[in-house]
């Protein structure tokens, strides 16, 4: 174990891989075999420090998907190691916010800055630990060697060699094609988002070249009165970019920031005629080079379809060339521009108890799969405009009803008329599962007061 600490940026709106991810559910928690980016980096980090030692920087809406994905690895995680911003202002702020946490808890430090949604051949962690002592010097940031010309990622150009890695001789943004290849005949290496600070040099470096972050943080008061004031800037922008303290090191390992559709073709493996088929039946005649992504029970069949994108979830399908599916957040905007919750929620939405999967859905009714985890609560409340009809399917519930609980088992099932105080729990060691039928004249998350929650929501 080295010295190191950890801060993972876990903060991501998931506009990119929709409708895979959602708002509410964006890609670092996405598992696409038995565990997430997120369980991924989160693993790294452990390679480094220890689990007292890593710090989530993460908002209200994700902050349980966090403590509870982690708990899945089995570890507990400190809940002052947990920081919500309470509004997104990109990487510097998020990054400032847990390097003061850290020195608060720890003295200086060196601190490594990683990103939640990221792929990271294993052997990267040795590289950026032995970094340590360029650390103290510089701004370490590493930079991967390329194996192909990529547009979607920005460039870093090394210059002298100091220590283990090179002087940062310049910053550049994400190149066309032809630029790009250029930019791999110089020596550049992709721009990977990860860094090594040291908590005393971040400090003075922020303080010269972005005084208004510094400041905000400085004056104290609330993290959300903090983040009302501080402006919305990127740590490249903020100091990488400007500071004369930057040394990059060579990663040799293979990476990905998965971020799109084409990312993550690459990523898994293919068949015979390079398709990637994940989580689905299928028939393919005459059809290679595509990706499908189906969880929806059904079987896909493709005739004469070439290197094309189909995703296709409960509430929405996705059909689109490969290489055009960094638009895909342009679709994610007219969604948001049109008040479609489809932007924000899947069918399927988690919360800190366990998740529900909405089955149907009329102005006056809805009908929900609920499952609860063992040991978890819903919180006590009541609606007022909509009436709820319980029937277990598996497991046993423990219902509190004005007051009074009883239990349900398999087939058994409650009424619980509008008005009425009541709370679901899973008393028992498997999985809770139930159908609800809600009956009003409103059917929305809104209706719903809230008069005692385990988990701090309102």
């Amino acid at each position: 174990m080295t010295g190191i600490k950890s801060i993972i940026l876990a903060g991501g709106s998931g506009t990119r891989l929709w409708p895979l991810s959602r708002e509410m559910y964006p890609k670092q928690f996405l598992k696409f075999g038995s565990t997430s980016l997120f369980q991924e980096t989160v693993l790294r980090c452990l390679e480094v420090s220890d689990i007292s030692e890593i710090f989530i920087v993460t908002n209200e809406a994700q902050k349980f998907f966090v403590i509870g994905q982690i708990k899945e690895l089995g570890y507990s995680i400190p809940s002052e190691n947990v920081l919500i911003e309470s509004e997104g202002k990109n990487t510097l702020p998020a990054i400032f916010f847990g390097m003061k946490e850290i020195e608060k808890k720890f003295g200086n430090s060196i601190v490594g800055v990683f990103s939640s949604d990221h792929v990271l051949d294993k052997g990267a962690m040795q590289t950026i630990s032995s970094a340590e002592d360029l650390a103290s010097d510089f701004l370490v940031t590493f930079g991967v060697v390329p194996s192909f010309p990529h547009t979607g990622y920005g460039y870093i150009k090394a210059s002298e060699v100091c220590g283990q890695g090179y002087k940062v001789s310049e910053f550049r943004e994400k190149p066309d094609f032809e630029t790009a290849e250029k930019y791999i005949k110089e020596g550049c290496l992709w721009n990977s988002g990860m860094f090594l600070f040291e908590t005393g040099l971040f400090f003075e470096e922020v303080k010269k070249y972005a005084p208004s972050v510094f400041a905000c943080f400085e004056k104290g008061g609330s993290i959300n009165e903090i983040y009302a004031n501080v402006e919305k800037i990127s740590i490249d922008y903020g100091i990488m970019e400007k500071s004369d303290r930057v040394a990059v090191v060579k990663l040799d390992q293979k990476w990905s920031d998965l971020g799109n559709f084409e990312a993550i073709y690459d990523e898994f493996e293919k068949d015979s005629v390079g398709n990637v088929i994940y989580d689905c039946d299928s028939l393919l005649l005459n059809s290679d080079g595509n990706l499908v992504y189906s969880k929806c029970g059904k079987i896909v069949s493709l005739i004469d379809v070439k290197d094309m994108v189909i995703v296709d979830t409960s509430d929405a399908l996705l059909i689109c060339p490969k290489s055009s599916s960094q638009k895909v957040k342009e679709i994610v905007s007219e969604l948001k521009g049109r008040n479609d919750e489809r932007a924000y929620i899947g069918q399927t939405v988690y919360r800190p108890w366990g998740s529900y999967t909405l089955l149907e859905v009329s102005p006056g009714h809805k009908i929900k799969n609920i499952t609860v985890l063992p040991d978890h609560k819903l919180s006590l409340q009541l609606h007022y405009h909509r009436s709820e009809h319980w029937v277990v399917v598996k497991g046993m519930a423990c219902v509190e009803v004005n007051g009074k609980k009883f239990f349900l088992r398999p087939g058994e099932s409650t009424f619980i008329s509008s008005g009425g105080k009541h709370r679901l729990s899973n008393p028992g060691k498997v999985p809770l599962e139930i159908i609800e039928v809600q009956l009003g004249e409103l059917v929305d998350e809104e209706d719903i007061v809230r008069f005692d929650d385990v988990y701090g929501r309102n």
